[in-house]
């Protein structure tokens, strides 16, 4: 009874291995299927000419638009601060009070002075007066004369000067009022009330910097920069009208608001080959901060008879040389190709592609050189999506 058990188990467990290579021999032949004899399936896109913006990334660096550092320009102790660290502070806002009292003085005996050399040349020019109605009666000599408008003269100069002391007077007390230089903000005081300052120390008092708008120092290769300007000069490449830059911030966020740029450095930098360019980003919200890393894109060339194809569609030959695989009348049909920049997921090919070329983009891994082919528009081929 066990032998015949065993023989009984033997028997199934042979007929379910023939049952599956069976299934396995019509999968693999049956119609429509991807059998050894057929065709591969595979899927195309047409290559087509478009005009293509060519844009570039680059990193730069952040800094405000206006920074101003707040400097006393009379000497004095600070009596105290008027404001606040990190605040916004308007232009002409009080932000330290230096002790004014030696400064009033000051005004005080200008004022003093002036009010002397005023009543002295009132008293010249009355006796210039007189004696230039004398002279002509000859009550008083020509030299007397000439005497007495020389001193109302010097009398009205002895005035015109200590006006200008006073003046002078007044604007060293209106030093002791430290203005703010430019709107924006504050940042921390590197003094204390008590602190004694010199008129144009080197140590600023504070720094302001204005935020509103923010620069985006960029840097380029020299060599990248001479390549553009030639195929500009060769006719490759056509000049945009766009200044847009996009910006993309330290944490891989895209900045909302796009920026404009404003200039390139005629200057190469001897030290690292590089050459600067400055965009200005509006900054209402304040997101952008002054030293952050970013990275611009900015457009600086067209294609105008550009063709780009996917990314994938591209493989590479032992060299490293770029090569596509076109729809050809005896089959699959390997072509060289020249690469330019990437566009998104796509390649720009700069050579070896004409407008109309059907290039194969699924089921690219299936085929072989000489083996026949069934090609149909990419998205078509179910077959070929699966493989991919």
């Amino acid at each position: 009874m066990q032998f015949q058990r065993s023989a009984v188990i033997t028997a199934v467990g042979l007929s379910a291995v023939a049952l599956t290579l069976a299934a396995c021999g019509q999968g693999k032949g049956g119609a429509g299927g991807m059998g050894m004899g057929g065709p591969t399936e595979v899927g195309y896109i047409v290559a087509q000419t478009q005009t293509v913006g060519l844009t570039t990334e680059l990193s730069g660096r952040t800094s405000a638009f206006l920074v101003s550092d707040v400097r006393p320009q009379v000497s004095g102790v600070i009596k105290s601060r008027l404001f606040q660290e990190g605040s916004y502070v308007r232009a002409g806002q009080s932000l330290y009070q230096i002790d004014p009292a030696t400064y009033q003085a000051s005004v005080n005996s200008a004022a003093a002075a002036l009010a002397q050399a005023q009543a002295t040349a009132t008293a010249a020019k009355l006796k210039a007066d007189r004696y230039k109605t004398l002279v002509e009666t000859g009550a008083v000599s020509k030299q007397d004369n000439d005497d007495a408008q020389a001193a109302a003269l010097q009398g009205a100069a002895g005035v015109a000067v200590q006006k200008a002391a006073l003046d002078n007077a007044r604007i060293n007390l209106n030093y002791t009022k430290v203005a703010a230089p430019i709107s924006g903000r504050i940042g921390k005081s590197s003094v204390t009330p008590g602190a004694l300052v010199t008129a144009s120390q080197a140590n600023a008092l504070a720094t302001v910097q204005d935020l509103s708008k923010v620069y985006v120092d960029l840097t380029q290769t020299s060599a990248e920069l001479l390549k553009l300007r030639q195929q500009f000069a060769s006719g490759k490449l056509g000049r945009t009208n766009s200044a847009q830059v996009t910006l993309k911030l330290e944490d891989g966020s895209t900045y909302p608001t796009p920026g404009t740029l404003e200039f390139s450095d005629v200057t190469v930098d001897a030290g690292t080959g590089s050459v600067t360019l400055r965009a200005v980003f509006p900054n209402p919200n304040g997101v952008l901060l002054p030293g952050m890393y970013v990275r611009a894109s900015l457009t600086q060339g067209v294609a105008s008879g550009g063709i780009l194809i996917p990314q994938t569609a591209v493989s590479r030959d032992p060299k490293g040389a770029a090569t596509v695989t076109l729809v050809g009348a005896k089959g699959p049909e390997p072509r060289p190709i020249t690469l330019g920049q990437t566009v998104g997921d796509k390649w720009l090919v700069t050579s070896g592609l004409n407008a109309g070329d059907k290039v194969i983009v699924e089921g690219l891994q299936k085929v072989r050189p000489g083996a026949p082919i069934k090609a149909v528009p990419a998205g078509a081929a179910p077959a070929a999506q699966a493989q991919r």
